[in-house]
């Protein structure tokens, strides 16, 4: 008996992306950052269904790194993949010049969202889809546990943030391979997906595949699943260490923060920290130069105070105890 209505995973993909433009206004314009690997292409190919359909407008937008000979060539074809055969519009390209601070992956991360940012600005576009999908999100999540940096870490990657949204965060790769297959759409391989000098390279080609060796099939749904419930507990925590944020200061000022010390006290360990971070922040501390030793070493000045000296913090920040109030200010305190 024939199929009725669309392959299983192209209709998958579509009911996803349908779910993550639900909340948008008829008429906005939505692009789809597109690389042409499988993900992002089964990706563009169901926004180009559904966007009509709800009434919304459809553009792609597909990003040069200029880090392999003929990538110019390949960016060139998929724009024109998302113009002829998706009637994508806008289907542009961007080109880049990804620079070293960080490492590469990082470099050209920073280079793509930056010209993701500016093409969105440009068109007025309401939101910009990403083809991450759940084996992305488990890496992430590994990735976060290797480095030790607690909750938020390993809560992987959003949903949604800002105009940025992810519709296949719950879905396989397997699920956008098989969906190009039916929709007669051929991916690009990139090499570097296979460069084993990328982390996220050995973590999905050496480490996620012995752990299903060794822990049997589903580990990656697993780890997506407890990056879903961390991310509810890192929020959570995130708005209550704001609310007594609020009930600590005493002052909040450009370059310097004053908090209560008996307010702190009360404080669970995990939410007193998150506001200690957060003080340190408003106070002028570089939030990616503030590390959780940093930040132990001023929650000692709340929970082990013996009269000690005061701590060093990036941005030329200090923190000190005084008079049951802990100050973070630029200046150094006599």
């Amino acid at each position: 008996m024939a199929r009725v209505g669309p392959h299983p995973a192209v209709a998958d993909v579509r009911r996803a992306v349908r779910e993550a433009l639900a909340d948008l206004q008829p008429d906005a314009l939505v692009l789809v950052a597109c690389s042409g690997g499988a993900d992002s292409l089964a990706l563009a190919a169901a926004l180009s269904f559904v966007a009509p359909r709800m009434g919304l407008r459809a553009g792609l937008v597909t990003v040069d790194h200029g880090l392999q000979p003929g990538s110019a060539e390949q960016a060139s074809t998929v724009a024109d993949i998302g113009a002829r055969r998706l009637g994508l519009h806008p289907a542009e390209v961007r080109t880049v010049t990804v620079g070293t601070e960080g490492g590469p992956e990082a470099a050209a991360r920073e280079a793509r969202y930056a010209a993701l940012a500016r093409a969105a600005d440009e068109h007025g576009a309401k939101a910009v889809l990403l083809g991450h999908t759940r084996d992305d999100q488990a890496e992430t999540v590994l990735l976060g546990l290797a480095r030790g940096s607690g909750l938020r870490s390993l809560s992987g990657m959003a949903a949604a943030s800002g105009r940025y949204r992810r519709p296949l965060l719950a879905i396989p790769r397997a699920t956008t391979v098989a969906a190009c297959r039916a929709l007669d759409l051929d991916p690009w391989d990139d090499p570097h997906n296979e460069d084993p000098r990328y982390t996220r390279v050995r973590v999905r080609r050496r480490v996620l595949p012995v752990l299903e060796a060794e822990l049997g099939p589903g580990v990656a749904e697993a780890l997506a699943r407890t990056a879903g419930m961390a991310r509810e507990d890192a929020d959570a925590l995130e708005g209550w260490a704001e609310s007594a944020y609020q009930d600590c200061a005493l002052s909040d000022i450009p370059g310097s923060v004053t908090l209560a010390v008996p307010e702190l006290e009360k404080l669970p360990d995990a939410v007193r920290r998150r506001v200690l971070r957060r003080a340190a922040i408003a106070a002028g501390a570089p939030s990616g130069a503030l590390s959780a030793a940093h930040v132990l070493a001023v929650d000692r000045l709340v929970t082990r105070w013996r009269g000690q000296k005061g701590v060093d913090l990036p941005g030329g920040l200090s923190a000190v105890r005084r008079y049951g109030t802990l100050i973070l200010a630029i200046s150094p305190i006599a």
